[in-house]
């Protein structure tokens, strides 16, 4: 698919894209659900998988008990987890470290996540500062993802257009966002409806221009 507008924007999601972090997520979920004394979420619900891996946390917990009379408890037990707990569960996906170092020097680089408070954490422990312009999380916006509003908020930060951007995400809130901001969509390690379809980080750069010329030769979406 050809775009009019070069890639001036490159936006990623965090929880499956940038980090492997479903395990840390199943975790957390299972601590409040524990604390209930509920049973443990269903790891093979590739349903539910999706809801604690992809949704905000707000959106999360009103899934898992917004019918329950202890939901309260539930959503204060649950701020009493920090991040640090998590962090050794969390993993960053090979090869993203080595791509922002190609298009970092080129075009401008943002992530739009549905984590709310833990972003900076994340950030700094795993090697990420200075890459990132802009990191818009649940925390700053009215509805998060899979509204656009997260979207359309990076968009007018840079001042561009949406054709002029693209979004790396793995989960169907990413997908609708996109949709919603008019931004094309890249899957990553998903066969969601796409402009493309990437398993590794450094694919991206073969549908991506990064020195002023096309690469659709090659592939390229723009």
């Amino acid at each position: 698919m050809r775009y009019k507008e070069r890639c001036r924007l490159v936006i990623y999601d965090c929880d499956g894209v940038m980090l492997d972090t479903l395990e840390s997520n199943y975790i957390f979920y299972n601590r409040v659900m524990e604390h209930l004394g509920k049973a443990p979420v269903d790891r093979d619900d590739p349903a539910l998988r999706n809801v604690i891996h992809t949704f905000s946390f707000n959106d999360v917990m009103e899934h898992l008990f917004g019918g329950d009379s202890r939901k309260e408890e539930a959503f204060s037990f649950a701020k009493t987890i920090h991040y640090r707990e998590l962090a050794p569960f969390m993993r960053l996906e090979a090869g993203l470290i080595d791509t922002l170092d190609v298009l970092k020097p080129h075009l401008s680089l943002a992530v739009c996540t549905n984590r709310a408070i833990s972003m900076d954490m994340i950030i700094g422990d795993f090697g990420l500062d200075g890459y990132f312009d802009l990191v818009m999380t649940a925390s700053k916006v009215t509805n998060p993802k899979p509204h656009p509003e997260p979207l359309l908020k990076v968009l007018e930060h840079f001042g561009v257009k949406p054709g002029e951007a693209v979004f790396v995400g793995d989960g169907e809130v990413d997908m609708l966002a996109a949709k919603g901001a008019g931004i094309p969509f890249i899957a990553y390690k998903t066969d969601l409806p796409a402009v493309a379809r990437i398993k590794h980080h450094e694919e991206i750069l073969d549908h991506i221009p990064v020195s002023g010329q096309s690469v659709a030769g090659s592939g390229g979406i723009f």
